[in-house]
């Protein structure tokens, strides 16, 4: 190592190694970002196909349910409200699940922020 250098020539030097760090991280971000990305249309996707597909099955099991209501001696009008005030609220329940898991908080690259800290945090200390 050579000791005969300059201070300015050792803060250039800092100033470099700081900013390629720094582009770096970046392209990391933008890596991870983009898997981020994915895995949001590939649960996307998938919750589509299944609504698509069950569609058809809990029309039919809800038919049958109100039909075994109305078997049971409820009038059907009373069976369909049932049904429909049941099924509301599970299906609620099931959309504030996905709206939670999609929040943006949750597809936060947070390796490459807590990465981007620790760099931070060692660049200061080289400054001092």
């Amino acid at each position: 190592m050579n000791q005969d250098r300059s201070v300015p020539a050792l803060f250039a030097d800092l100033i470099d190694n700081v900013t390629t760090l720094f582009r770096k991280e970046v392209q990391l971000a933008k890596t991870e970002l983009s898997e981020k990305a994915g895995q949001a249309a590939t649960a996307s996707a998938s919750i589509a196909i299944g609504g698509v597909v069950l569609l058809s099955a809990l029309i039919i099991f809800l038919h049958a349910v109100v039909a075994w209501l109305a078997y049971a001696g409820l009038p059907s009008h009373w069976g369909y409200l049932i049904v429909a005030v049941v099924v509301g609220i599970g299906g609620y329940v099931a959309l504030q699940k996905g709206l939670n898991n999609l929040k943006a908080t949750r597809l936060m690259p947070t390796r490459t922020v807590e990465q981007l800290q620790r760099d931070a945090a060692v660049a200061k200390e080289q400054v001092r």
